[in-house]
């Protein structure tokens, strides 16, 4: 697992995050890397997302589903 530090973090916010985390039943650091995780892992950061997000502004875009054709047949290397 990979370690961070934070540095010059204000102290309010440090102060806020020791009652959340005593709220919690854990500590400041596990409290930290929940915060973190809920905030990357729900992000729309993704380049699918963007582009929904891009053509959501025009209404969408409705494209044809292009037929899908028999796969080539995998190559015989057989001597």
């Amino acid at each position: 697992m990979a370690s961070i530090t934070i540095r010059n973090l204000n102290e309010t916010v440090k102060a806020d995050l020791r009652i959340l985390a005593a709220q919690h039943g854990h500590s400041m650091e596990e409290e930290a890397r929940q915060i973190l995780q809920r905030a990357l892992v729900n992000s729309p950061n993704g380049l699918g997302s963007k582009i929904v997000q891009r053509f959501a502004e025009i209404g969408g875009v409705n494209l044809a589903t292009p037929a899908r054709s028999q796969p080539r047949p995998s190559p015989d290397f057989a001597p």
